[in-house]
């Protein structure tokens, strides 16, 4: 049994709250097997069935009540990003048919949110599911008890890193994930390319291509490729588009699109309108370094890789904010960069109050001074390959 971070607060949604619960998270992580572990009774409506969709997109709560068995109340709309207007139906639900629970998971937020924040506003609530954290990986491996934020939280005291023993090999198992990633199915298949080739073949563009959000399919994979070799880096639209020979404004669409889609995530610069930092262009990452890795179609030991500080980084950042939300500790992430390049990879925010600054590096090395004679009140800390096990 996969346990998972995001358990307890989908326990316990039901027992708080009237709203619609919706679950959002890229395809293949897991979203279907944590709602059938959690409510094992629930009705489900997948929208790929056709008979089932033509049904929803009736919009009548009268066709609803025939799908529905009246003994159980749970019901999951599965993929109702595929409907014509997915807020419709799940106002019905919420307006008409009170005595159901609905739960809604979608692999694309872009027509939930869309869509459906009109139609369901003041009446849903958004939970996101990731590929494994690395504590759910060693957890369900049997290498350590309990899930927790240990990590995290000792990073926002502003403890420093220090190794400690492990009874297992850990530098080995970073070094897989680095190439493979934490989707779930790596569990079982802990080195398995062909698994991660095809999912990115066969299920990464789906959506945005059935749902004919992306004109030219040829031009996005090229940019999601460029994306996938500067990861850490600034993400320039102008340059990009020269590169690809397409508008600016569709780079940067494509971008939003690949954000909403959970392939990659991006950070905002810190800033406090200090006319020498920069104040407005994203740095960009993967949510999981093994679909990234397909792409680039480098599945090489890392002893071997000139990207390695990059992918250390992206793990870094990722598990960050992942225990971010899960642990809804609150914070938000950035980068901090002057125009003259002095760069802090990571700074941590809490109400303009609490900021903390990462450096993030396969071997160690000092906080950029720069931002330190700027942000005194600042913890300041380092995170390499041979610290950050704490």
């Amino acid at each position: 049994m996969v346990v998972r971070h995001l358990d307890q607060a989908l326990k316990n949604h039901f027992l708080k709250y009237q709203e619609v619960l919706i679950l959002l998270g890229a395809r293949q992580v897991g979203k279907t097997t944590i709602i059938k572990r959690i409510f094992p009774d629930c009705q489900y409506l997948i929208v790929d069935n056709e008979p089932i969709k033509n049904a929803l997109e009736r919009y009548d709560p009268s066709v609803y009540r025939q799908l529905l068995n009246a003994k159980n109340n749970y019901v999951v709309i599965d993929e109702i990003h595929k409907l014509s207007d997915p807020g419709r139906a799940a106002k019905i639900f919420f307006d008409q048919l009170p005595q159901y629970k609905l739960i809604i998971t979608g692999s694309s937020s872009f027509n939930i949110k869309n869509k459906a924040s009109e139609s369901l506003a003041g009446r849903k609530i958004d939970y996101h599911l990731f590929p494994l954290s690395m504590n759910e990986y060693l957890v369900q491996n049997g290498l350590e008890e309990n899930l927790s934020f240990q990590f995290f939280e000792k990073l926002i005291k502003g403890e420093k890193p220090r190794e400690i023993f492990k009874p297992y090999d850990h530098k080995a198992i970073l070094d897989n994930i680095l190439v493979f990633g934490l989707y779930p199915a790596m569990l079982s298949h802990p080195s398995d390319s062909a698994y991660l080739i095809n999912l990115l073949d066969s299920v990464v563009f789906r959506d945005l291509v059935e749902l004919s959000l992306l004109e030219n399919k040829p031009a996005a994979l090229s940019l999601l490729k460029l994306l996938a070799h500067q990861i850490g880096s600034l993400v320039n639209y102008a340059e990009l588009a020269d590169k690809l020979g397409i508008g600016a404004k569709t780079v940067k669409r494509y971008i939003e699109l690949f954000e909403q889609s959970y392939i990659i995530f991006t950070l905002k610069p810190f800033s406090n309108r200090k006319r020498d930092e920069i104040g407005k262009m994203p740095k960009v990452y993967f949510y999981d370094i093994g679909l990234r890795n397909a792409l680039v179609n480098n599945f090489e030991p890392l002893v071997s890789r000139i990207d390695s500080g990059q992918l250390f980084e992206n793990f870094i950042v990722l598990e960050i904010l992942k225990a971010n939300y899960y642990g809804n500790f609150g914070y938000t992430l950035n980068y901090w960069r002057t125009k003259s390049g002095s760069e802090v990879d990571l700074v941590l925010t809490k109400t303009n109050k609490t900021i903390i600054a990462i450096e993030i590096k396969n071997t160690k090395k000092r906080i950029n001074q720069s931002f330190v004679n700027r942000y005194p009140e600042a913890k300041m800390l380092v995170l390499s390959k041979d610290s950050y096990w704490v």
